[in-house]
């Protein structure tokens, strides 16, 4: 494989986020890079795709640079480019959690574990596994026995954190995301609700599936990424599907966005199925005149009446 995909970030200072980022954009230009890169005053989060000659280039500048002094780059072999465009944009923070008090990571954050030391704290009968992630990333895949939390956007955990507090006040919490990033914040936030036993992945599962002595093990299902892949596999020891078929249970990890534009809820769909309910998740965005997959396949106005009474068989 002749590309790769690159996925980093790091805590540190940018005093002028707007400026980084339109001259990084350009530099990311000049290398044919493609992807999505997130920089604020705390610092900068992204995730690249290019050649390994131009992915090199840019790993090698960004070590050069002093504010980027210790970043760790995790790699995937890639077939191509994993994104169609390059993004570069300022932002308040590089991982939205919208804390009243925000939490600086290079002041408060929970323990780092090492891919062998959290494997032994799955197997711990007094550790909480808190999954840092949103709930259509658990649905692809988890480690075995962690805590799923309701939520759909990131900012929304410590709500649910704190709705759920009683339940392992007392407990030791270990948390996982996918590169580390997130559990960053989320564990200095779980120490300043009082938590007195905070540890985090270090590296996220995307460290995890690559070491050489875990091999990935009890993780279940496949790894929900950010790019035009979707999903990787992390477990080497064993393969398991998780992932549940919205429609008939079955299972699957194959995720598309619903066809209503206005709803574009993500979710777990075999081809057939996606075919059979006109590429969405309900009747009613079935039916909207907007259906994104009505329009890409010329479907009649009977055929679609016709693939409507479809869903009567669910109810």
């Amino acid at each position: 494989m002749d590309y790769r995909v690159l996925l980093f970030y790091k805590y540190t200072t940018i005093t002028d986020p707007e400026t980084f980022a339109a001259e990084h954009l350009e530099f990311c230009k000049d290398l044919e890079l493609k992807g999505r890169i997130l920089v604020a005053t705390e610092g900068i989060n992204g995730t690249l795709s290019g050649t390994k000659a131009d992915t090199d280039k840019y790993m090698e500048q960004m070590k050069a640079d002093e504010r980027f002094e210790g970043i760790t780059f995790k790699i995937d072999e890639a077939e191509g480019h994993t994104f169609k465009k390059m993004h570069v944009r300022p932002r308040p923070e590089i991982v939205a959690l919208d804390l009243e008090e925000d939490v600086d990571p290079r002041e408060l954050t929970g323990n780092y574990l090492s891919p062998k030391e959290f494997r032994e704290a799955l197997l711990e009968e007094d550790t909480i596994v808190i999954d840092a992630r949103n709930d259509y990333e658990y649905d692809l895949g988890h480690f075995r026995g962690a805590i799923r939390p309701d939520i759909t956007r990131f900012r929304d955990l410590p709500d649910w954190i704190k709705e759920n507090k009683e339940q392992f006040m007392d407990k030791k919490i270990v948390t996982y995301c996918t590169g580390g990033i997130r559990c960053e914040k989320f564990s200095g936030f779980l120490l300043k609700e009082g938590f007195e036993d905070v540890s985090q992945l270090e590296g996220g599962i995307a460290t995890y599936g690559k070491d050489p002595e875990t091999k990935g093990e009890f993780w279940d299902g496949k790894m929900y990424v950010f790019d035009e892949r979707i999903s990787v596999d992390v477990n080497q020891v064993e393969k398991t599907v998780v992932g549940k078929e919205w429609f008939d249970g079955t299972p699957c990890e194959r995720y598309i966005n619903c066809s209503n534009p206005e709803c574009n809820r993500q979710f777990l769909v075999t081809e057939e199925n996606e075919h059979k309910y006109l590429g969405a998740c309900s009747h009613e965005c079935a039916s909207h005149e907007r259906n994104r997959y009505v329009k890409a396949h010329n479907i009649s106005e009977e055929e679609k009446a016709n693939r409507l009474e479809n869903f009567k068989a669910l109810v």
